[in-house]
């Protein structure tokens, strides 16, 4: 409350408009490594950011897109996966059977564990291109975000 009582007393508002400036919406990792808006050089106001664990493309993640392009004209989509990510870091079946052994309920959506980030930013990519709710149109640009070096590698 005391952070948002400091913000809120600078607060310039410049009324600023639900449909993002630069007509980009961005899908990236919670990592809170990854400062989405800095590396991309971007201002509150400029993209729709959606962000979860990972940075994959879910069925939430494809609502989210389908809004932000039909009510809210954004053209652009930017995947952003990073190096050293935690699901890189476990299973699909043994989170899921960690979870089941301590909670006695085994969770019915997908963890979307991986191995390499540049493979599945491009299985994101993927998703997104087949998706008939995802404007045939769209750009998807897709990064390798390099949380040691501060790097964006592009993903063809």
């Amino acid at each position: 409350m005391q952070h948002n009582a400091a913000f809120a007393e600078t607060f310039a508002s410049a009324h600023l408009p639900a449909k993002p400036a630069l007509g980009v919406a961005v899908v990236a990792c919670m990592d809170a490594r990854v400062p989405v808006l800095s590396l991309l050089g971007l201002s509150v106001g400029d993209a729709h950011v959606i962000r979860n664990a990972g940075g994959v493309v879910t069925d939430d993640v494809i609502r989210s897109l389908c809004l932000s392009q039909r009510a809210l004209g954004t053209t652009d989509i930017i995947l952003i996966h990073h190096t050293d990510c935690g699901l890189q870091k476990v299973t699909e079946e043994g989170f899921k059977d960690e979870l089941a052994a301590e909670l006695g309920v085994r969770p019915n959506w997908a963890v979307e564990a991986f191995a390499d980030p540049f493979v599945n930013v491009r299985a994101s990519m993927q998703k997104l291109l087949m998706s008939p709710f995802i404007a045939a149109d769209s750009r998807i640009i897709s990064f390798v975000y390099n949380v040691d070096t501060g790097v964006l590698d592009l993903v063809e």
